[in-house]
Formats: structure tokens, C-alpha cells, sequence
């Protein structure tokens, strides 16, 4: 018997491939038809997925009744990039609808058993950490048990891109022994969020729970061997492009190219342009490289600066270019088979948008199928 699971803000269904073949979506939506097109090119033509804005879904559109909710809601508002207008703004403000549909699960009996919330680290922080309360006062309000952590990909893929996940279960389910701690753990919980926590009403606090997770496995993959030498959608640039990238580089950056010239071995790195005040107060843009075998957090390519560029030191020899899409794609976890859209800006705006895949199979691992198994054993007893 199949888990059964809604995918709210669906994208391209990243959250789907991370649950993996023994779940069944229900129910899936999304806004963007470009995403939709995608979602259905790679989850059997997607019957389920609703092409809709989340404000006008009802009721009656929802079928069945899930173990999950997955909700990567919108980040923008949340983030360093938006201006940070939080839960009021008018993207991340989608959380009301979407919440307001669970509150209607709930009152018509088909509450989830687990909901789960997806968002950047800056939720946690966002306006004070007023709107990491109001997401806590939400799960609260409805009686379930929750708790949050942080979980960053670069424990299973070359990319750092840390993100806050909040996870709420039943209040009537049993929770297995050892998936619950007295307190935080220096590797999920940090500062920011142990700091939320203490602004949390009365009421949230007490049904809050320390959520203790497994230490992953050693990554096995780096940066490099993700890169393709022939890649698809991008060009290596010129020379002089290449030339002009090291002319917005600061020495330190500059020095950091030397160094892996030093090395005489086939070396990787990844640049994001960035506008930086000098010494004199003039803002210029900047090339700023990292050689580490992690790529820098993607993002939407909402301008030149949100596109990363990849550079390979060979001795003397340096080249650069953009970040290819199935490049992108990788640094999600997505499989190799995953169908991209044709057109470069669509294709990374998909995985920019995402969720790492393996992430959420870990929550999946970690927290989801052990805690329904065990209620499932329960009913059968």
C-alpha cells in the first residue's frame, strides 16, 4: 500500500522524485505553465496536477485523504533577493490560501497526517521572526506536534543551499522512540531557529519538538564530476570573456585562480557576480570565485548576477562559462533521465525554484514513512 501525499507550489515535481516510487500524489498545483509542463513531461503526464493559483483551489478539487502535504510555498518575500516583505508580501503571502485548504481538510475530516513546509533559511528570521512565529501559531492552532529543522544539500550534493523545513504530525500519532530529542542539535537547529523558537507563543512552545535526525552518509559526488565538457544549452566562452571575468576579480579572488594554476591539475570552480563597494565607496561589480568542489546556493536567473558561471583551471589554461541546465539539474539530485525544458532560462529557473531532491528523500527516511508505518502497524494490532 502506497503513502498517499498533496504537492502544493509543485514546480517540476522535485518533491515527487525525492518521496520516490512508493508514494501516490493525489493532488498536486501549480501557477507557472511553463513548471506544469514540466511536472507532466516527467510524472506520467501529471492527471493530478491542478494548473491553478492556490487562492482559487477548493475544497472539492482535493481527492482523498493524504498522509502528506508538502508545501515548498513561495520564497521571495522570505529572502535576501525580495525585499522582505515576509508573509504579507504578495508571493510568500500564497501561505494564507494554501493554509486556509488545510484548515478545510481538517474541519471536513480528511486532516493529513504529516504536513510539511519548505522554504529559505531567512524564514526563519523574516520580520523578526514574526512569520516563523505565525507558522508555528498555524501547526499549533490545529493541534498537531511540530518542530523544525535546518537541512543544508552539500550533505548529499555540491551545492550549498541551506533551507528551513517545518514538519507537523497528528496529534494523535505515535511518534517512534528516538526520533524525538529534549533539545537542539548543533547540526539542524541553529542558533536562528533556536532563537525563533524562544519567541514562540505559549501555546506553540508546547507543542513543539526537537526533531532528531541521523547523521547522513559521507557525500560521494564533488563538483567536478558533475561538469560536462560538451554541454548542451551553453557555450564555453571566449578568451576574452574569460579575461574580462578575471578583470572583476579582486586579488584575493585572483589569488585563489592562481593557487589552483599552482596545482597543475584539471581544477573547478564556480563565480557569482556581485556588486561590491570598494575601498572608496564606488560600487562595482565583482567575480567572485570559490574552488572548494561546492557549488554556490542556485538561484532564478532573474538577471546576469543569478546565473552562475563555472571555471576550469588547467595549469595555464582557463576556461569559463554559464552553468549548463542539466548541470543545474544535477546540483538538485534530479536524475540524468529528467526532462528539461528546451530554453536555458526556463530550465534553470526549474531547478533555481526547487527542492533538492535527496533532501527530501531523507526527510522521507528520516521522519514521514517511519512515523506512518509505525501508526499503520498500530491499526493493524
Amino acid at each position: 500500500m502506497k503513502h498517499t501525499y498533496y504537492d502544493f507550489f509543485a514546480g517540476g515535481g522535485m518533491a515527487g522524485i525525492g518521496l520516490g516510487s512508493t508514494w501516490e500524489c493525489l493532488f498536486a498545483n501549480d501557477i507557472d505553465a511553463k513548471k506544469a509542463a514540466s511536472y507532466c513531461d516527467n510524472h506520467n503526464g501529471g492527471k493530478e496536477l491542478l494548473l491553478k493559483d492556490v487562492a482559487h483551489v477548493s475544497l472539492s478539487e482535493l481527492h482523498g485523504s493524504p498522509d502528506l502535504v508538502w508545501a515548498s510555498f513561495p520564497c521571495q518575500d522570505l529572502s535576501h533577493a525580495g525585499k522582505r516583505a515576509g508573509l504579507a508580501g504578495e508571493r510568500s503571502g500564497m501561505f494564507k490560501p494554501f493554509w486556509k485548504l488545510v484548515r478545510e481538510l481538517y474541519a471536513d475530516g480528511r486532516a493529513p497526517k504529516i504536513i510539511a513546509l519548505e522554504n529559505v533559511y531567512g524564514a526563519i528570521t523574516s520580520n523578526g521572526g514574526r512569520d516563523f512565529a505565525t507558522l508555528a501559531s498555524a501547526f499549533s492552532g490545529l493541534g498537531y506536534h511540530f518542530g523544525a529543522v535546518v537541512i543544508d544539500a552539500v550533505h548529499f550534493l555540491p551545492q550549498s543551499r541551506p533551507r528551513f523545513f517545518m514538519v507537523g504530525i497528528q496529534k494523535d500519532l505515535k511518534i517512534p522512540d528516538g526520533y524525538i530529542m529534549d533539545g537542539p542539535s548543533e547540526l539542524w537547529h541553529p542558533s536562528a531557529l533556536v532563537e525563533g523558537y524562544n519567541l514562540l507563543t505559549p501555546a506553540a512552545t508546547a507543542r513543539w519538538q526537537w526533531w532528531n535526525l541521523p547523521t547522513p552518509p559521507a557525500r560521494n559526488t564533488n563538483l567536478a564530476s558533475l561538469i560536462e565538457e560538451k554541454p548542451q544549452g551553453v557555450k564555453w566562452h571566449t578568451k576574452a570573456e574569460t579575461k574580462n571575468l578575471l578583470n572583476m576579480m579582486t586579488d584575493l579572488n585572483l589569488k585563489k585562480v592562481e593557487a589552483a594554476k599552482q596545482t597543475n591539475q584539471k581544477t573547478v570552480g564556480t563565480i557569482y557576480r556581485r556588486t561590491r563597494a570598494d575601498a572608496d565607496g564606488v560600487k562595482r561589480q565583482r567575480a567572485e570565485v570559490r574552488f572548494d568542489q561546492i557549488a554556490g546556493c542556485l538561484r532564478t536567473p532573474g538577471g546576469g548576477s543569478s546565473r552562475q558561471t563555472i571555471m576550469v583551471v588547467e595549469g595555464k589554461k582557463i576556461r569559463s562559462r554559464l552553468l549548463s541546465p542539466r548541470e543545474a539539474a544535477l546540483l538538485m539530485g534530479l536524475p540524468d533521465e529528467y526532462i528539461l525544458p528546451t530554453r536555458y532560462n526556463e530550465a534553470y529557473k526549474l531547478a533555481g525554484d526547487g527542492v533538492a531532491v535527496p533532501v527530501v528523500s531523507y526527510l522521507a527516511e528520516s521522519i514521514f514513512e517511519p512515523i506512518l508505518k509505525r501508526n499503520r502497524l498500530a491499526l493493524v494490532a
